[in-house]
């Protein structure tokens, strides 16, 4: 998949990061970015990438820069993903945004780029610190892993203070639950994962594990894998904890299909606050999510891609100069309207 965007862009970045701000001397420049995601279909960084887009766009007239943007799927091949780095660097790339395949392979693609001076944003999938700081001209842009698994936690928590024997249906002082997992070795699964538990049973609550599945962050395997669940433990399953929304959507679609009255459901908590998931919190289908906030990290990626390229000072939220970390927001039924207007 390539998509060529000639685009009048660069007021997305220049605009909220100064990048605008060129000195009287130096002339605006084109600039071409290319962009690398590791799979097409993850509803995410769909939203994000198009988010990416929608910024440029609406900020075409403001300057008389133009951006070209090359974007691939690398269909969650690794090796293909190397090789469109290389692409982009014949092409002539001034900067390469990379949303990795796999987090522990980043080597060749630090290699190609140090070799012919192209900077890499790394973005959503969070590489090995060791290779991130192997050169000064690679950076990191998304969320704290850690910061989401315990917000997510927290909204558990909150439902158990106002009503416990409302989510321990079955009144045995301990909260059974299933988890499903994004992907194996994902830093954000991994994270996720951990403390979204960890913080529910630090508050004083017990829970008891009955299945933890992967499901790959899709939306058709986490409804799988809950039907699995639903058969294995008929009434039993209280809590669902779901690495993020489309896999929280998924198990929604289980609990239809297998005809689960709507006052016998489980817990259902996500991760991500994709617009799918807002609407059916707001429906009181899903009981909470964590915002992953897809336009604030396409804007970062946006000022600081043109930063690097144009030379101008780095954005403010740039952390120890390698790492721009949007906060998660919780999100729950009291609150989504004002998610869903700004969706």
């Amino acid at each position: 998949m390539r998509r060529t965007l000639g685009l009048l862009c660069a007021a997305a970045m220049l605009a909220a990061a100064g990048c605008g701000q060129t000195s009287p001397d130096k002339e605006p420049q084109n600039i071409k970015i290319g962009v690398s995601i590791y799979d097409q279909y993850d509803t995410f960084i769909g939203l994000l990438t198009d988010r990416f887009l929608r910024l440029a766009r609406e900020k075409e007239e403001a300057l008389d820069t133009t951006i070209t943007i090359l974007q691939e799927s690398a269909a969650g091949n690794q090796i293909d993903q190397n090789v469109q780095v290389e692409d982009f660097i014949q092409s002539g790339c001034d900067v390469i945004c990379i949303n990795i395949v796999d987090r522990t392979d980043a080597s060749v693609i630090i290699d190609i780029a140090e070799a012919a001076g192209i900077p890499v944003i790394f973005f959503n999938r969070e590489l090995v610190e060791e290779d991130l700081e192997r050169w000064d001209k690679l950076y990191y842009v998304g969320a704290e892993a850690l910061q989401s698994g315990r917000m997510q936690g927290q909204i558990l928590i909150d439902l158990c203070r106002s009503g416990f024997k409302q989510v321990d249906r079955n009144g045995d002082g301990l909260l059974q639950y299933v988890m499903l997992e994004g992907e194996a070795g994902h830093q954000d699964a991994i994270m996720r994962t951990q403390y979204s538990v960890s913080t529910v049973e630090a508050a004083g609550y017990r829970l008891e594990r009955l299945g933890d599945e992967i499901a790959n962050w899709n939306r058709a395997q986490a409804d799988n894998k809950m039907t699995q669940f639903l058969e294995a433990h008929p009434n039993a399953i209280e809590v669902v904890f779901s690495n993020n929304d489309e896999m929280a959507l998924g198990t929604i679609d289980a609990l239809h299909r297998a005809g689960v009255q709507p006052e016998d459901w489980p817990v259902v908590l996500g991760i991500d606050g994709t617009p799918a998931a807002l609407q059916a919190l707001e429906e009181g289908e899903m009981a909470g999510t964590v915002l992953n906030n897809a336009l604030g990290q396409a804007q970062s990626m946006l000022d600081l891609a043109c930063a690097v390229v144009v030379g101008s000072p780095l954005p403010d939220n740039l952390e120890n100069g390698k790492y721009i970390r949007l906060p998660y927001e919780t999100i729950t039924p009291a609150n989504v309207a004002r998610y869903k207007e700004t969706s």
